[in-house]
């Protein structure tokens, strides 16, 4: 091994030259620069939060500083913070915070580590099962925090575009997601929510939805680099989860360069354009549509979909919905 004091004396006399890559994260940072004249890179990646004991996370609760809150609707709100001493109140915040309260049982499973299934839904089981798990959901007002922001009650200063051009039927706002940061470009994530009520999820798309959707994608895509000069129209991609969080047809847009992990992976994101596509695709008349197909995605074991449907079907028992 090396000469460690010697080794560690490298790093204060690193003059950095500039910004080589940001993973989109925010998480890992490569910086060009030079020792004496010789050019290095420089590799920072912030250390993993401190989780062995109850202890170490009162410390770091204890240590959130100059939180500032971006926005609130319903039990959602979220906020940026700092973890630096308080000597260092020109830090600028190195945390994104999310706080749902009051949080229900679902929120607790839906957030703890579980292991995850595959499970492919049937038009039958889409049918006889998850329709009326979706039904039974928005009637526990679920969707609160939705019709907040649709019916001008909240969040309205985070509106970037409402567009009503093909009358109230067809028309949609977009606002950030609230995981963004709301300024790191290459991890830019927007929600478009439709003001239509009639489709819940992609499972109600159709044939005849077809020409709205060509509308929707477009508008998006124009809005979004109208906004954000800095992107083209192919840096961003367009996507729908199955399952979604909440039953009210939305749209992810974000950067392509965003590494977002379980959420844009196969199982969970749909893309729009596929969906078009497939939907343009099916046989039959302007009623056809994603019920008529089966479709396959992941579950955690806590959620309740499993517990209610697909564990039971496993197991050849009745789903409890």
């Amino acid at each position: 091994m090396g000469d460690k004091s010697s080794a560690e004396s490298l790093i204060p006399r690193f003059q950095i030259e500039k910004l080589l890559n940001q993973d989109q994260n925010d998480r890992r940072i490569a910086l060009l620069g030079h020792i004496d004249g010789k050019q290095g890179i420089l590799i920072a990646e912030r250390a993993a939060f401190a989780t062995e004991s109850v202890e170490a996370l009162w410390a770091f609760h204890a240590s959130l500083a100059r939180v500032q809150n971006l926005g609130n609707n319903d039990i959602y709100k979220w906020y940026m913070a700092s973890s630096s001493p308080p000597d260092q109140s020109n830090s600028p915040p190195d945390l994104k915070l999310n706080l749902i309260w009051p949080c229900t049982e679902q929120h607790i499973k839906k957030y703890s580590a579980q292991r995850v299934r595959m499970v492919t839904e049937t038009p039958q089981i889409y049918k006889d099962y998850i329709r009326p798990f979706m039904q039974q959901k928005r009637e526990q007002g679920r969707l609160n925090w939705v019709f907040n922001i649709l019916e001008g009650r909240t969040e309205q200063e985070d509106v970037i575009l409402r567009d009503t051009e093909h009358g109230p039927e067809d028309g949609f706002l977009v606002l950030p997601d609230l995981n963004w940061d709301r300024k790191t470009i290459g991890s830019l994530h927007l929600l478009a929510l439709v003001e239509r009520r009639d489709i819940w999820s992609l499972r109600d798309l159709k044939k005849k939805h077809v020409p709205w959707l060509k509308y929707l994608q477009q508008r998006l895509l124009e809005a979004t680099v109208k906004i954000y000069p800095d992107l083209e129209q192919d840096q961003l991609k367009l996507y729908v989860h199955y399952q979604p969080t909440y039953y009210h047809f939305h749209v992810h847009i974000v950067n392509v360069m965003l590494e977002a992990g379980a959420t844009q992976s196969v199982g969970k994101a749909f893309g729009l354009e596929n969906i078009i596509g497939q939907l343009e695709a099916i046989a039959g008349d302007d009623e056809s549509g994603m019920a008529d197909l089966s479709m396959s995605y992941y579950l955690g074991e806590e959620s309740e979909l499993w517990m209610t449907v697909y564990g039971p079907l496993k197991r050849g028992e009745a789903p409890r919905v």
